[in-house]
């Protein structure tokens, strides 16, 4: 009797199914997706109510060869790829290759869904398959199709008008506009200056407590100046303080519901130093299982693709079980806590939380990786705190009259640290550190200390994080968990934005580019138009839009603006972005263009003029123009046709360029403004007789090379030293460095390990 088959998408979880099936299944990994769009082509039929034309992936074929031949005589195929829609995609595809020709009837499909890969979870949904979900693949499908269309033809688009290379994306594009539109706003920013004043009170010997003066006459205060502040504070100081108004009273905070994806992706980025990307990498890990002994793989969490807060009432009654047990009585509340889903859509899902609450950090500890341990810790604490009972506070706020002046202070005490013992919120920090206020009651005279007033400026809206670009995209309903990590790598891979110290600011073609985007696209890469597009594919997912609507209804509006951009799109690389300065030679417009090694910019009188310059951006985002040296004539001549050599300044610094340009393109790198500063090894290429020389490369990092390229392009990174190798005879060895073994020469030959201290002799 024929086996049935499992298929998943993850070899990982090949082993974990195994165990818990044993021999009564078969268990095949898709490795990912089978079949895709055309890497090349548009891939979608238009005319045809937009009909997409999947294919096999490249490289693909022999593993549905093996997935044909592991169903072999069976009847009943489990399609098991993860519970979201990406895996329904991945489900549905392999139903269609497997129900080709003679098989078209031969099987019978299940689809399981795994939100835990632990024994029980997945015996009961062994036991419990379901038909495969066309709604969910129908969603998962027309956000492939949508991406496609946007990118596929909006990106040459870009490439005819700005530079090879580029991408636009429906998605990645806002997050772009995100980051462009805050940054800008910092830009425009103009900070005002503002006072405070604090008062240093006490009641007779009880310690000193600060109050913040917050009225005057009743009505709120503004101080803007040192004057104003120095009156205020001198009026202050002529005043009797007396408390008007105590009020105490005991107060709740509730803990945080257990993570979804985002709220994840946030905590690790803040807490463990995580990107989006590695977040989601080590939770993948995680999830498929991890070995807590020979050949016991076991998974930790459920499923870290979520937009849900919910969890299941067995693992609540869990958790309280535990609470109670490891932490007493007083942590366990009666009942589970019961967190509600903003959109039902995702609600298949729960949260994210440990597979058990059983599985400690500390009893983990010795079978996770470093990162691994940081982030199920967050997991569990996390989960383990949503069940537990409320912090308790005692907060008294105090109202004190100075003459015409109304002052504030509060502070608060923790009673009890309930959920607060596990995890702790970072930006309800300042809120649990309050201070203690002594006992103080209504009509009690106060003795001013010392009246403090202080200077500030009002500060420019904060540039993202990934942890607050998550938190944007998410509160603007933009993109889904599954997408954030993507987005994030995407948009930095590309070049638009750059993360410098932990924030997030854009590159001149990020603003470039996005700036054409919106422009010419003014609708379709809109916040609330892509937040209602994922809208509609969440009604797609329930059935409650139709695919043909949402598709025809985004197409109406897309291949508009398409039309218009192929014509109006400011050609940056024609007549490039205007800047509104003029030349200093020519006093023609400047304008900004973009060449092999990036934007800079260039007199629109060319080629009467041929004044280009780089330039960079002060805090204002006004242009500002580099120094720009004439060239400087050499002694050198050009070992191509003979003319003479120029220094010139570039991006990288200078280098030598041939007068004969643009006949001639001959370069040569300069390091430490000399050309080819030579090494003294001769090429070991055979039948050359050029030498090594230093050279810079278009990212400015020093290599090594012959000096006869391009006719010889011997190059490496590592310096060579004129001494053979004594073990294989190679001409020469190089420098290399570890911390280690420190500073030592080694033969480049892979297959011949010789090392020896650098200091030997020859």
């Amino acid at each position: 009797m024929s086996k049935p088959l499992v298929i998943v998408e993850s070899p990982t979880k090949v082993r974990t199914l195994k165990k818990y099936l044993g021999k009564d299944y078969d268990v095949e990994a898709t490795v990912g997706h089978i079949k895709d769009l055309p890497p090349r082509a548009l891939g979608i039929d238009i005319e045809k109510n937009f009909e997409p034309k999947y294919e096999v992936i490249k490289g693909k074929d022999k593993v549905v060869a093996r997935l044909k031949k592991a169903a072999g005589h069976a009847k009943d195929i489990y399609l098991a790829p993860d519970p979201d829609r990406e895996g329904e995609a991945i489900a549905q595809h392999v139903k269609e290759e497997l129900s080709q020709g003679k098989n078209k009837d031969k099987f019978t499909f299940h689809r399981v869904l795994f939100h835990e890969l632990t024994r029980n979870a997945i015996l009961k949904a062994m036991q419990t398959p379901q038909p495969l979900d066309a709604n969910k693949y129908e969603a998962q499908q027309i956000r492939r199709i949508l991406d496609r269309l946007v990118g596929y033809q909006v990106s040459p688009l870009l490439w005819r008008k700005v530079a090879s290379g580029l991408s636009a994306g429906r998605v990645q594009s806002v997050a772009v506009r995100i980051i462009c539109e805050r940054e800008r706003a910092i830009r425009a920013f103009v900070s005002e200056e503002y006072w405070s004043i604090t008062a240093h009170l006490a009641k007779e010997d009880s310690p000193v407590f600060t109050a913040a003066l917050k009225k005057k006459d009743g009505k709120n205060i503004v101080i803007p100046n040192e004057q104003s502040a120095l009156e205020i504070k001198a009026e202050l100081s002529a005043s009797q303080f007396v408390i008007e108004k105590v009020e105490k009273k005991r107060s709740k905070k509730n803990p945080p519901p257990p993570f979804n994806t985002s709220k994840l992706q946030q905590a690790a980025i803040k807490r463990l130093r995580f990107t989006a990307k590695k977040t989601m990498s080590v939770a993948q890990q995680l999830y498929e299982g991890v070995d807590l002994g020979p050949g016991e793989p076991v998974g930790l969490i459920t499923y870290m693709r979520t937009d849900s807060t919910r969890v299941s009432t067995e693992a609540a009654n869990q958790a309280l079980d535990f609470i109670g047990r490891e932490y007493g009585e007083d942590y366990r509340p009666k009942s589970p806590r019961i967190y509600k889903n903003r959109k039902k859509v995702q609600d298949a899902h729960e949260a994210i939380r440990p597979t058990s609450v059983e599985y400690t950090p500390q009893k983990l500890a010795p079978y996770l990786s470093s990162d691994q341990k940081k982030l199920y810790s967050l997991i569990w604490n996390c989960f383990v705190a949503s069940q537990m009972e409320s912090a308790v506070y005692d907060k008294t706020s105090v109202s004190i009259k100075a003459g015409p002046y109304l002052l504030t202070a509060s502070g608060s005490v923790l009673v009890f640290d309930g959920y607060l013992v596990l995890y702790r919120e970072e930006e309800n920090q300042d809120e649990e550190n309050e201070g203690q206020l002594p006992l103080l009651f209504q009509n009690d005279p106060l003795d001013p200390k010392k009246i403090v007033p202080k200077q500030h400026f009002t500060q420019p809206p904060p540039r993202f994080s990934e942890a607050s670009l998550v938190k944007e995209m998410e509160e603007n309903g933009i993109g889904r968990p599954s997408t954030y990590a993507a987005i994030l790598s995407t948009i930095r891979d590309k070049n638009y934005v750059e993360l410098i110290k932990g924030y997030f600011h854009p590159t001149e073609i990020g603003f470039i580019v996005n700036d054409l985007l919106t422009d010419s696209f003014s609708k379709i890469f809109d916040v609330n138009f892509t937040a209602s597009l994922e809208d509609s594919l969440d009604k797609v997912e329930t059935g409650h839009a139709k695919s043909l609507g949402v598709l025809e209804e985004f197409w109406k509006s897309f291949k508009g603006e398409l039309d218009r951009a192929g014509q109006d799109m400011v050609s940056v690389k024609g007549v490039g972005v205007s800047t509104g300065l003029f030349c200093p030679k020519s006093n023609h417009p400047l304008n900004i263009k973009v060449g092999k090694n990036g934007p800079f910019l260039a007199c629109a009188g060319y080629p009467e003029c041929s004044f280009t310059s780089n330039f960079s951006r002060n805090e204002k985002g006004e242009i500002v123009i580099e120094d720009r040296n004439e060239d400087e004539p050499t002694d050198k001549t050009c070992e191509k046709c003979g003319k003479p050599l120029v220094k010139k300044q570039g991006r990288f610094g200078s280098f030598l360029a041939c007068t004969g340009y643009p006949e001639c393109k001959n370069t040569q790198s300069l390091v430490n403004g000399q050309a080819g500063q030579t090494t003294g090894v001769p090429c070991p290429v055979k039948g050359c007789k050029g030498e090594i020389v230093e050279k810079t490369s278009k990212r400015g990092k020093l290599f090594f090379g012959c000096n006869l390229f391009p006719k010889c392009d011997f190059a490496l990174w590592d310096r060579p030293v004129k001494k053979a190798c004594p073990k294989c005879g190679h001409p020469f060895l190089v420098e290399k460095s570890s911390k280690k073994k420190g500073d030592f020469l080694a033969c480049p030959q892979s297959n011949c390990g010789h090392e020896e201290d650098k200091d030997s002799k020859p």
